[in-house]
């Protein structure tokens, strides 16, 4: 409202005193003209000041809350050996809304500003998988998609007749089941925003040892081929321009070293294995073992970020011969 009025009044305002207008740089402004933009500044400022100062919107926020379906005397699958298996949720507690308050608008121009509340939800469940008592799971699929449980807090109960109650179920129930003999998998405040705001269908990758064949092995040989980091216990990455890199010895979803997860299974899979024989490979000028004095190198100009050859060693090295692709 104030806009209109100032830019009439401006208008008349400069028609009357600047009569002739303005001339600048051979170009003739109005006093009408220049009245009124004047005037719808002062409008436009008055206007953000008395009618639009603040305003406040929110975000989608849920209505109707639905859970996984979680059938009822529903079969408890047996499982031998590794497979993909999807398991019933047994335990939830209800939605946990999480609001969030932010700025927006008001800028250099004294314009609106608004406050805008956003809401994200997160739960936590338990998921029955099978019959215990199992080894370890390896890959989660959550919507039949992978999903790295990373940065997600999660427990495996693996189903032995000794189990005892989940912490946080017994925390929030009281006097709870452990559901001996039961595999089970718990996760604690998991953010549902990327799956729509609902618990994701979830699969996990289930490993059970068929016997006590694993229980008698004490000791391996460990034979990763050749590589600079298949022994390297931390993630590197080769840089391969000024903005962009790749992984070197990391390949799995929880984004660790591949010598690293390869250990984790094997302490799960042979809990009793005391000693492990490291076979180191590498590239050299002879195939007779004792003549291969020489080492080598597959890449002459890798760069990698953290990595613990010298450029002076790395640049002394034979570069390593390489099958041509064939020709057409």
């Amino acid at each position: 409202m104030a806009t209109l009025v100032l830019s009439s009044a401006g208008s008349a305002l400069g028609s009357a005193l600047l009569p002739s207008g303005v001339s600048f740089l051979g170009m003739s402004v109005s006093g009408a003209a220049l009245g009124s933009a004047l005037g719808s500044i002062a409008g436009s400022m008055a206007d953000a000041y008395l009618f639009g100062n603040t305003s406040h919107l929110e975000g989608p926020r849920l209505g109707d809350l639905h859970v996984m379906a979680s059938s009822e005397g529903a079969p408890i699958p047996k499982l031998y050996g590794r497979a993909r298996i999807g398991g019933q949720v047994i335990w939830a507690t209800d939605y946990v809304e999480h609001a969030r308050r932010r700025s927006a608008g008001g800028g250099k121009g004294g314009g609106a500003s608004a406050t805008v509340t956003e809401y994200r939800y997160s739960v936590s469940f338990a998921v029955a998988l099978c019959e215990g008592e199992i080894t370890r799971i390896g890959r989660v699929w959550a919507d039949g998609k992978p999903l790295s449980l990373a940065n997600i807090t999660w427990r495996l109960h693996r189903g032995g007749e000794d189990q005892m109650p989940d912490p946080l179920i017994e925390a929030l129930m009281g006097d709870v089941p452990a559901w001996r003999g039961t595999a089970c998998i718990v996760f604690e405040d998991l953010n549902i925003t990327p799956f729509g705001n609902r618990i994701p269908q979830l699969s996990f990758e289930v490993f059970r040892t068929l016997d006590a064949v694993e229980e008698l092995v004490r000791a391996v040989t460990v034979i990763p081929g050749a590589g600079e980091f298949v022994y390297d216990t931390e993630s590197r990455r080769e840089i391969l321009t000024e903005v962009s890199s790749r992984q070197i010895n990391s390949h799995m979803a929880s984004g660790v070293a591949d010598f690293t997860a390869a250990m984790d299974d094997l302490e799960a899979s042979l809990p009793n294995v005391g000693a492990a024989l490291l076979v180191v490979s590498w590239f050299g000028d002879d195939l007779r073992c004792g003549h291969a004095a020489e080492a080598g190198m597959r890449h002459a100009a890798r760069r990698s970020k953290h990595a613990t050859r010298s450029p002076g060693r790395r640049t002394g090295m034979s570069l390593a011969s390489r099958a041509s692709p064939p020709q057409r």
